[in-house]
């Protein structure tokens, strides 16, 4: 997918940015699975396979993107819909927010004031990017979405994709087509640290590789992109 453009400068300029292992230090589902166990939201079943599928996840060995969502909704689901958005805030105050990487934080601000317009893209729930954004001070974000019934309740099912791999890129380009108009915008800067984002930074004019896995960091070694360390939290 061919997303550059060899237009003006007068083209808006996208700093994207991934959550998870990029923002802040470590993975939000499987710090979410760790407090809801604690609190008794999830069960200890649920628990193992939660674990079973990072362990396929880090292993690069099959699994599904969406099981571990639908397994962390099919536990909330047991709970009034109305407590789902409160706790899903609860977790990112009180175990999120100690996790930011500080540069991402300078980063986010950094490019803002470059007058790029930031944006986090995330397999991460909707309710937690929507609180993320509000913490970075993105202009907007892109992330999971679980399905709701009739009634409005959740399902246990992603609504459409995981937004993971070539999907994230995807959505980035109906973001920015829908927020700013097709063909006057483009990705000047990208950041991810998981061999999954390799999409979106090859689609940026400036690819970051954060703090990279041993494949991602290959992959920039080979293609010659930016390998940021961005371990310290704020």
């Amino acid at each position: 997918m061919s997303v550059q453009s060899d237009a003006s400068a007068d083209l808006a300029e996208l700093a994207v940015f991934d959550f998870d292992g990029t923002c802040i230090d470590g993975q939000s589902g499987t710090l979410i699975s760790t407090y809801l166990l604690k609190r008794g939201i999830v069960s200890l079943a649920d628990a193992a396979r939660l674990a079973w599928w990072g362990v396929r996840y880090k292993l690069h060995l099959p699994h599904r993107q969406q099981e571990p969502r639908e397994i962390i909704l099919g536990a909330l689901n047991r709970h009034h819909v109305s407590d789902i958005a409160p706790v899903m805030a609860e977790i990112h105050d009180a175990v999120l927010v100690g996790r930011y990487r500080s540069a991402a934080v300078e980063e986010v601000r950094r490019r803002r004031e470059e007058g790029m317009v930031t944006l986090i893209a995330s397999a991460t729930f909707a309710e937690v990017a929507d609180r993320a954004a509000a913490y970075l001070g993105t202009d907007g974000y892109i992330a999971t979405e679980m399905q709701r019934d009739a009634t409005g309740a959740y399902t246990d099912q992603v609504k459409g994709d995981v937004i993971e791999g070539k999907a994230k890129l995807e959505a980035v380009v109906r973001w920015a087509d829908e927020h700013i108009g097709r063909g006057r915008w483009r990705i000047a800067c990208a950041y991810g640290d998981h061999h999954s984002d390799a999409d979106l930074l090859a689609a940026a004019r400036q690819p970051f590789a954060v703090c990279p896995g041993k494949t991602l960091k290959s992959l920039a070694h080979r293609r010659g992109w930016t390998i940021l360390d961005w371990s310290d939290v704020s």
